[in-house]
């Protein structure tokens, strides 16, 4: 393996986590099986460490990016769901820009705090495992019930809200059948709802600035790379609990730390909960999410070295990565309040429908409608959109106490 050949990989996992990061549908996952697939050829031209420090820069890359579409579009992936609103909010304020700076603040917080105390996560991830398995099921019980009992007069709506989310996840989840459950489950959850009502009540984007301070303090920012890297720790290493449910429990770690604060938050947990999975492989021989299953399935037994040839590669993804960002931001900014707000809305939504239908059908279409209504009941109940997490909290709840 030499270094032009690990160069080039880290160049190549870049320019395909810009593609995952800004096209909707587009998942990490789906490059890494892609990649996988083709390795029985790709390995005749290069080794498996360099195709596997590709996946890594591709899904680091990926998870600053993929902030971009959220924001601007209203378009988000898993991980970014839950930025949505605030993320749309500070949009309508001219701050899209500035939302997006401080997800990247929180991506390279978290990559950084992530790499200095990785040889402390290996070390913790061996003691605790043999109690993680029999945790998530009542830790996730626990936090469905402070979360509806936090919102006091809207209990009963946000626990209705919570279970019919619930059950469309149990239902979609369920279905074996479905290639990208996800996209037309969080896309009608998140985003439809949010765009079909801004349609509806004619909003205009305003002129964006792109330059300007981040208004977020010190404190807040300590506070939300913290507890971005210590739940996303926790999400690295417990199965079946992923970043949705990591930004559920962070959020109601920290308390209110304002839209900044938890743009800041969100934004960094993907990335936290990613670099430390390159310790699950390495301390215990198991994969938590894609990207990293396909890595395992490429190299079998990882080694020291290769560990960190992959936090090296994370590092310099990560930091290029956040000069891309900036830069693609400040292009979405000035061309988005040039564009008639109505049509972006209705482009996104015939492509994500579009997307919906190519991959799972009428089925899809009937998940994206009925994920949509829920979504606008949501909002039409003045509920906060936290609670329709369910649909992802609610299968895993069921999966390990059941």
């Amino acid at each position: 393996m030499s270094f032009t050949a690990v160069t080039l990989a880290l160049a190549a996992g870049i320019g395909s986590g810009i593609i995952t990061g800004l096209i909707p549908g587009v998942h990490v996952n789906l490059i890494a099986v892609i990649a996988l697939s083709l390795s029985s050829l790709l390995l005749e031209i290069t080794s498996a460490t360099t195709l596997a420090v590709y996946i890594i820069s591709l899904a680091v890359t990926h998870s600053f990016l993929d902030s971009i579409p959220s924001i601007y579009l209203g378009a988000p992936d898993e991980a970014q769901a839950l930025n949505a609103l605030p993320g749309h909010r500070l949009l309508m304020q001219g701050l899209g820009h500035q939302a997006v700076m401080y997800t990247l603040l929180g991506s390279f917080g978290t990559l950084v705090v992530g790499i200095i105390v990785f040889p402390l996560a290996l070390m913790g991830m061996k003691f605790l495992a043999p109690f993680a398995q029999h945790s998530v099921g009542y830790l996730l019980i626990g936090i469905m019930i402070y979360m509806t009992a936090r919102e006091k007069k809207k209990w009963l709506r946000s626990l209705t809200i919570f279970l019919l989310a619930g059950c469309l996840g149990l239902l979609v989840l369920g279905t074996a059948t479905l290639k990208q459950p996800l996209l037309p489950l969080l896309s009608g959850l998140f985003g439809f709802s949010i765009l079909l009502i801004s349609l509806l009540q004619k909003s205009i984007v305003p002129e964006q600035k792109e330059e300007g301070s981040l208004n977020i303090s010190k404190k807040n920012t300590v506070k939300a790379i913290s507890a971005a890297s210590g739940i996303g720790f926790i999400a690295a290493f417990l199965p079946g609990f992923g970043n949705s449910q990591a930004a559920i429990i962070a959020t109601n770690v920290v308390g209110d730390i304002g839209d900044e604060g938890f743009l800041t938050l969100v934004g960094g947990i993907n990335t936290a909960n990613f670099v430390l999975s390159i310790g699950t492989i390495y301390a215990l021989e198991k994969a938590r999410n894609g990207a990293i299953v396909a890595v395992q399935s490429l190299l079998g037994t990882v080694t020291i070295y290769q560990v960190v040839l992959f936090l090296v590669s994370a590092l310099l993804a990560g930091a290029v990565a956040v000069l891309l960002a900036i830069r693609i931001s400040k292009i979405f900014a000035r061309i988005i309040p040039k564009i008639n707000y109505a049509a972006i809305v209705w482009t996104i939504v015939v492509f994500i429908t579009a997307m919906t239908i190519f991959f799972d059908g009428l089925i899809g279409l009937v998940i994206l409608l009925t994920a949509t209504a829920l979504g606008i009941l949501t909002q039409s109940w003045g509920v906060g959109k936290n609670h329709l997490m369910g649909c992802l909290i609610l299968p895993v709840i069921l999966f390990f106490v059941l």
